[in-house]
């Protein structure tokens, strides 16, 4: 039997499933918490990956300014990890960004390898302002963020 893998733009139906794969994160302090209403607002931005028909991860393209884009939310279900799925939802945002004309796409991450493999290169944070004084500023691991930053030019 064949697997199909598809990533497609996220619908309002996607909505229970974001809260729960993204606060699901959060609670092991690996992405920041979202409200229901936030996500629904944020709706636009965000890309579904599904496995033989079922949804099993989600990534958002987050506009930080006129030529910066960051990949935020990046999520697998547990049991869906190492398929490559991470990977064609990068690839999925990293289209939306060309397509936009967004010539950087940056994320924080604890996954180095996983974003090196996919075309990234480590980074100093502090290039990034735009990102620190629009995100940073209001997380708890403000002053103590032990996040990577990696950035892909396309």
């Amino acid at each position: 039997m064949m697997t199909t893998r598809q990533c497609r733009k996220a619908e309002e139906t996607d909505l229970d499933f974001l809260v729960e794969l993204i606060n699901g994160y959060a609670q092991t302090s690996i992405m920041l918490p979202r409200s229901r209403e936030t996500l629904q607002q944020q709706l636009d931005t965000f890309f579904i990956a599904e496995y033989d028909g079922a949804r099993v991860g989600c990534g958002a393209l987050t506009r930080l300014g006129p030529d910066l884009v960051e990949i935020r939310s990046l999520g697998i279900i547990d049991g869906y990890k190492g398929k490559g799925i991470g990977s064609m939802i990068v690839k999925a945002l990293m289209e939306e960004a060309k397509r936009q004309g967004i010539p950087k796409v940056m994320a924080l991450t604890y996954e180095v390898a996983f974003f090196e493999r996919n075309g990234f290169e480590v980074v100093n944070k502090e290039i990034f302002p735009e990102k620190v004084w629009r995100d940073c500023i209001h997380c708890k691991k403000q002053h103590c963020c032990d996040e990577i930053a990696v950035l892909k030019r396309i």
